[in-house]
């Protein structure tokens, strides 16, 4: 199996090229998605070709890789495409650093450390020496094959060097000799400002160290990649605890957490009634403690890990023991994420969604999901799949908050509870992003919505359109910097500017006020 640098380099100069026509003067876009999978189709082509084949277990990685690849140009709302650029980089990473062992899912946390660091030492170091002394064994061709396929970089430059001095000579001559020659290559010329140039020796730069690094990144999933020897000759961290000392902790914090839970039933699954006997208000028990109840789950389950990697358990019995301490303990500390989540929901029916009340709602049913998944991995001894469960529990989350269309979904509860008596505040939902523009059309548009609270409505797309003027660079045509959310909301708002026309906006005022035409006044949140 060998790699030739020759073919290695015009792949990876075509990316790097691909890299400055798709991101110089484009803001990002479905450019990311385009590059990155462009990309990761080239570098298993050309593995592959080489006689690299990947893993079977690697390609699962496709399937995270795609999604949250197309999410960057579907979304903006801000974690929602945060996670998305974040998973879509993790996957990738994870597909290089195992492309030919597939073993991915037994990495550690330490693993994921070491090896991305790898990664990155390869990113700068492999390059340069395999362009121009490839030093790696060839089983297949002879030594004589081997120097015939060699790039030969460095004849090359020296030719580069020696021609250019005489081809300037020439067509000065040429240039002399016939007018229109001389006058095609003033034009020419002519075309090269002083800041042209300077832009086209930065773009050169760029697309050269962008291949630099792509043909580092395949030369690591070509070479470092397989790590099935050293996974399986990793040491097992020690267990130094004792059984008896283990089970006093767990059953100590069990306690602890079996009184809180009991306080939980009485005055907090109890109602309303019950909360204001203890002197506090609906809304102040809902907002305290939320948090708080977070980082004792957090906390729970790190030591759950921890005494499980650390426990010695001689017996059968320890084991089971063991186990069954673990289990009623988690049992515990998921009836303290229901009371959080409890929290949540008090406050969304107080104050309608938000963001902030959103994120958790859907962040505690995975934290819960990867507690029941943790101690049944605990209970069958299988420790070594907690990383695993951490990252797909992550993919979850992402996966969770992509299909729930934050934004869009803020605006349909937040609208419903104004139709049924609520106040209307536009400040809150002038500030989402472009998700929630294109169900705020259709509530202007809907003839169940009161026209009290379509004038709202309508000052908050007035807002918006202050905010994203429709010739706006974030609305431009290019393919590279198309987004879908930001184009759905174009076409959205260009439907409705019509009827928007008689809103006014008051501009000598912060912040910004929209008059509506029945002489309503809103605000918005810029």
């Amino acid at each position: 199996m060998k790699i030739y640098p020759n073919k290695l380099l015009v792949v990876a100069l075509f990316l790097g090229w691909l890299f400055d026509f798709l991101f110089w003067e484009h803001s990002i876009g479905v450019n990311f998605a385009i590059f990155a999978t462009v990309c990761m189709l080239f570098g298993i082509g050309i593995l592959v070709s080489s006689g690299f084949r990947p893993a079977k277990k690697t390609l699962w990685l496709l399937i995270p890789f795609l999604f949250f690849s197309v999410v960057t140009f579907l979304r903006q709302e801000p974690l929602t495409i945060f996670l998305a650029y974040t998973f879509t980089t993790i996957t990738l990473i994870l597909l290089v650093n195992s492309y030919l062992d597939g073993q991915w899912i037994q990495y550690g946390l330490s693993d994921y450390l070491v090896k991305s660091i790898g990664l990155m030492a390869s990113m700068v170091r492999r390059p340069f020496p395999f362009l121009v002394f490839n030093p790696q064994v060839d089983t297949e061709n002879s030594k004589n094959e081997e120097i015939k396929n060699k790039l030969p970089i460095g004849g090359i430059i020296r030719g580069l060097l020696i021609a250019l001095p005489i081809v300037i000579f020439f067509t000065s001559m040429l240039a002399s000799a016939d007018l229109v020659f001389d006058q095609k290559l003033a034009d020419f010329l002519d075309k090269f400002e002083t800041e042209d140039i300077a832009e086209y020796i930065e773009r050169m730069i760029y697309i050269l160290l962008c291949a630099y690094i792509l043909v580092g990144i395949f030369l690591h999933a070509a070479f470092a990649s397989d790590n099935t020897k050293a996974l399986a000759e990793k040491k097992k961290m020690k267990q130094f605890l004792g059984f008896t000392e283990a089970s006093i902790v767990l059953g100590s914090v069990s306690l602890l957490f079996l009184i809180f839970v009991i306080i939980q039933f009485q005055y907090f699954f109890g109602g309303q009634e019950n909360i204001g006997v203890e002197g506090y208000s609906y809304s102040q028990y809902a907002r305290r403690g939320f948090n708080e109840l977070i980082n004792v789950a957090f906390f729970s389950l790190l030591m759950i890990i921890g005494l499980g990697k650390l426990t010695h358990r001689e017996s059968e019995t320890q084991k089971r023991i063991y186990s069954g301490l673990s289990i009623f303990l988690v049992l515990l500390v998921m009836v303290i994420l229901v009371s959080a989540y409890q929290r949540i929901n008090l406050g969304i029916d107080w104050h309608g969604y938000s963001r902030l009340r959103l994120y958790p709602r859907i962040f505690l049913i995975w934290v819960g999901i990867l507690f029941i998944t943790i101690v049944t991995l605990e209970s069958f001894r299988l420790e070594k799949y907690f990383t695993f469960a951490f990252l797909m529990a992550s993919f979850g989350f992402g996966v969770s908050l992509t299909l729930a269309n934050v934004d869009n979904a803020i605006v349909k509860y937040n609208i419903e509870r104004v139709v049924n008596g609520k106040n209307l505040n536009t400040i809150h939902l002038s500030s989402l992003s472009t998700d929630a523009i294109s169900v705020l059309v259709d509530e202007f548009k809907s003839p169940n919505i009161p026209d009290p609270i379509r004038e709202g409505i309508g000052a908050i797309l007035v807002c918006y359109i202050h905010s994203y003027p429709m010739n706006d660079e974030s609305l431009d045509e290019n393919f590279q910097s198309f987004n879908y959310s930001r184009w759905s909301a174009h076409k959205a708002l260009d439907s409705v500017m019509t009827d928007l026309s008689e809103y006014k906006i008051l501009e000598k005022r912060y912040p910004m006020l929209v008059r509506t035409p029945l002489n309503l006044q809103y605000e918005c949140s810029k």
